[in-house]
Formats: C-alpha cells, sequence, structure tokens
C-alpha cells in the first residue's frame, strides 16, 4: 500500500489514533520563492544575490482531557512529519494535556456546519520561481537606471503560499490557501536612504518603475541636509508608517484586558472605553476575511493559545467586524473564553486592517495633502517600536530611511532622525486630515501582518521626543 502523506490524509490520520476525550490537527503545507538583491562591486546600481523556493510542513495536534477540575490541553507540533511519525506525535500531544493543568480557557469543540472552504482532500496550492516571471525583468531595468544615476538598490520580494488543514474529532474538515507577497527596496545615494515596500497577493501589475521614481525623488530630497531639534511638529504619515501604528492598536485590543483595568481601552473606575470616541474625524479601522486584495483566512486558526487567541476556538468563523466606526471605539477582540467572562461579544481577531473616511472620492493623496502643507515633517517609516506604558498605549520607536521637511506645499530637505514617543490612541485623536486609503506595506510588522490599507493622515504635535543619531 503507497504511504498516504497527502495534507489531508495526515490529518485523519492523527484523528483516527487520538485516545483522548477530543483532539484538532493541524497541517500547513508552506511553499516560498524569494529574491534578494544588493549593490556589488561589479554591480554597483544592483544585482540579484540569493533566489531560491523552499517548501515545509508543519503538523500541531491538540489533544483535550476531560477531568473532575475541567479540561486540559496538550499541543505538540513538528516540522516535515511523515505518515510514520504522526502516532509519536498524537501520544505527545496526549501526553502533554494529561500532565496539564486544565486550561482556562477551555470550551466544546467545535461542530461542524459553520462555515464551508475549498475542497478538503486536494492538494496544497504551491507558490514557484514563476510568480517573478513579469516582476524579475523589471527588476534588471530598475538596477541599470540607479547605475546611471549613481545610486544603490537593495532588497528583497518574497511569495508564499500557504495551505492549512484544520481537521477535528467533531467533524470539522476546513481548508485555507493563503498567498502572501511582499516587495521592499532601499536606495541609497549621496549619503541619504530612502525605502519603499508593498505587498501584494501574486506580484501582478507592480510598478517597479513607478516605486523606483519615488525613491530617486527621495535621494534628491536628501541633497539639502536639515538639522532640527526635538519637540512635537506637525507630521504627514504615509500609509506605511501609519499602518504600523493603527497594527499594535488593534493588537491591544483586547477585550478581557479592557474589561479588568490593564489596558488604554479600560475606563476609569471600572469598565471599558466602548461607545467613546477616539477620533475626531469620521474614521473608520475595520477588517474582513473577504477584502478585496487583503483576502485572509475565514474561520479561526489557531495553533496556541494565548491573550487574544484560543485552541479551542479552532474552526469559529471569522465575518467583517470594526473595531472602531466613525472615529468610536465599537469592539474588542476576544475569543469564546474571553467573551463569557467579560459578557462582550465573541470578536476574533483577524489577519488584515482597514482604516478609511466615508468620502473616499474627495479624499487627496499623498502628494496632494504635502502641496497643501505650510509647514510640517513627512515621516516615512517608522520602526524598532516598543510599547513602554500599557494603560496609554504609549509606544517608542525611530524614524529610518527619510525624514522630511515640507514648507509651503514642498519638500526642502531631509531632516535628522529621531526617537518618537506616541500613543496611537491619542494619535486618533490628533488628526486633522486623513487622505485617501491605499493597500501598503508595514515597515515594522510586515513580516507577521501584511495585509493592511491605510490613509497618508495629517497629525498634530507629533512627538519628536529626543535627537537619534541613527542614520
Amino acid at each position: 500500500m503507497p504511504e498516504k502523506n497527502a495534507p489531508h490524509q495526515l490529518v485523519e490520520q492523527a484523528l483516527e489514533l487520538s485516545r483522548t476525550d477530543g483532539c484538532v490537527v493541524l497541517v500547513d503545507e508552506e511553499s516560498t520563492a524569494n529574491l534578494r538583491w544588493a549593490a556589488l562591486d561589479n554591480h554597483p546600481g544592483g544585482a540579484l544575490t540569493t533566489n531560491g523556493v523552499t517548501r515545509g510542513r508543519r503538523l500541531t495536534v491538540i489533544a483535550t482531557v476531560d477531568g473532575a477540575r475541567g479540561t486540559a490541553s496538550g499541543v505538540v507540533a513538528r516540522e516535515a512529519v511523515t505518515t510514520a511519525e504522526v502516532e509519536e506525535l498524537v501520544r505527545a500531544a496526549e501526553a502533554a494535556a494529561r500532565a496539564a493543568e486544565p486550561a482556562e480557557d477551555a470550551q466544546p469543540l467545535l461542530p461542524p456546519g459553520a462555515v464551508s472552504t475549498g475542497d478538503f482532500t486536494a492538494a496544497p496550492a504551491e507558490t514557484s520561481i514563476d510568480v517573478f516571471a513579469d516582476f524579475a525583468p523589471e527588476l534588471g531595468a530598475a538596477f541599470a537606471r540607479a547605475r546611471a544615476a549613481g545610486h544603490a538598490l537593495y532588497g528583497f520580494a518574497q511569495h508564499e503560499l500557504t495551505s492549512t488543514y484544520l481537521g477535528s474529532s467533531t467533524g470539522l474538515r476546513l481548508r485555507h490557501d493563503q498567498p502572501t507577497g511582499s516587495v521592499q527596496f532601499n536606495a541609497k545615494g549621496g549619503g541619504s536612504s530612502a525605502w519603499l515596500g508593498e505587498s501584494t497577493r501574486d506580484f501582478a501589475g507592480l510598478d517597479v518603475a513607478g516605486l523606483q521614481s519615488r525613491l530617486e525623488q527621495r535621494l534628491g530630497w536628501g541633497k539639502n541636509r536639515i538639522e532640527l531639534p526635538a519637540g512635537r511638529y506637525e507630521a504627514l504619515l504615509p500609509p506605511s508608517a501609519l499602518a504600523d501604528l493603527m497594527i499594535y492598536l488593534t493588537w491591544s485590543a483586547e477585550a478581557r484586558d479592557a474589561v479588568e483595568g490593564r489596558t488604554v481601552f479600560s475606563r476609569p473606575g471600572g469598565g471599558t472605553r466602548l461607545g467613546e470616541r477616539l477620533a475626531q474625524l469620521p474614521l473608520t479601522l475595520r477588517a474582513d476575511p473577504a477584502e478585496p486584495g487583503l483576502e485572509c483566512a475565514p474561520f479561526v486558526l489557531a495553533h496556541s493559545s494565548g491573550d487574544s487567541r484560543s485552541v479551542f476556538d479552532n474552526g469559529l468563523p471569522i465575518g467583517p467586524t470594526e473595531w472602531i466606526r466613525d472615529g468610536e471605539l465599537v469592539n474588542l477582540h476576544s475569543t469564546r473564553h474571553a467573551a463569557g467572562l467579560t459578557g462582550l461579544p465573541v470578536r476574533p481577531m483577524v489577519d488584515n486592517l482597514v482604516l478609511e473616511t466615508a468620502d473616499q472620492a474627495g479624499a487627496r493623496t499623498l502628494e496632494e495633502m504635502v502641496a497643501g502643507t505650510e509647514r510640517a515633517l513627512l515621516l516615512t517609516c517608522i520602526w524598532y517600536i516598543r510599547e513602554v506604558d500599557p494603560a496609554t498605549l504609549l509606544l517608542t520607536g525611530l524614524t529610518r530611511d527619510g525624514v522630511y521637511l515640507v514648507e509651503d506645499g514642498q519638500v526642502v530637505g531631509e531632516v535628522n532622525n529621531f526617537r518618537f514617543n506616541e500613543s496611537p490612541v491619542d494619535l486618533l485623536g490628533r488628526i486633522t486630515e486623513a487622505g485617501r486609503t491605499e493597500r501598503c506595506l508595514p515597515r515594522e510588522w510586515g513580516d507577521f501582518f501584511s495585509r493592511a490599507a491605510m490613509p497618508p493622515v495629517r497629525v498634530s504635535g507629533f512627538n519628536m521626543s529626543s535627537v537619534s543619531q541613527a542614520s
């Protein structure tokens, strides 16, 4: 008999071998294609340095054991598992469950039928180096243009396709195929550095020449250097920079923590800030698994339990969710367990995020916002973001790869880098203009959360707390 090594067969085999009260099995089949490039001595403009395709498999077994004091869970995962190794993994998960204390987040495993997905028995989706068939020639042309301009291009492009197969002892059989792609360019010249990135599902229609033109423009701005002190400045944030702040805000909007008084979303004296206006503008922060271009899993895929996820919620349907509606906080994310404790609705996290104003037709582009600016800093991207105070969600971080001074509608030069201290919640209340929402790639969190669409925004009093020597 041939070896049963297909992903869906591994799920079925693990479930058949299970001897505990409940079992959930996830198989992730992943393929990744990548290109990397850098300036070399014999190719000063830039050249490919590495490229390749990798494939991997991860099997996760979640065993549950019912006891007098509650239900315990054991989670064991392993890479590159074949059918011959499945039983060992199942037994290890069962042993972990029997040795564990009752799980605080324990809930009944979900039955089938709440959500429908693709063919559970079909082969996993795979990417290949062919995904770069149109992109690679454009990249070569970009190297030539950079060389002619005396600049250097660095960066990487990656495309990943992950097929996840989810099965449970209660009859769940779900499957999701997730494409994730990104390209990042860093251009250097004349002592300046500029960054741009984009997210993509399939690398179709990427405008490499347009990206490079914007990078060249920024390097041109860097020919005039301006030293500014720390302080509060009006700032223009492009979509990518705003995304890094709004993603952290959403990660932190956990219902149980808010109810228990531990976060910026807790109301002084008790309760939460649900219903409170956080933004003066009619901004809506939302997520939707079916958002065009940002599609993601329409059900929970939890390989472990944490503040915002529970292995017992695997397969729970995820629908469109508004976190902030017209400036007002309307939802906090919660597992079934957290919802039971807080009395708030079950609101799973969603793997995408959109911020927008209702009037997209009348919203301005970043370039138009610059043209209408008397004096402000153009803050192109931020990095090394760390939380300072959860009670206010105060974050600190550094500017990177281009801070520019705008005066009388023109960018007049590049400014020194800063360390900033800002709360994204407080910042929402100081947004005085929001532009047209567009798909973007977060710089700091792009490796973990790449499906975002944000507007450029104008913020009053952005706190540049100190001058940074980072370059």
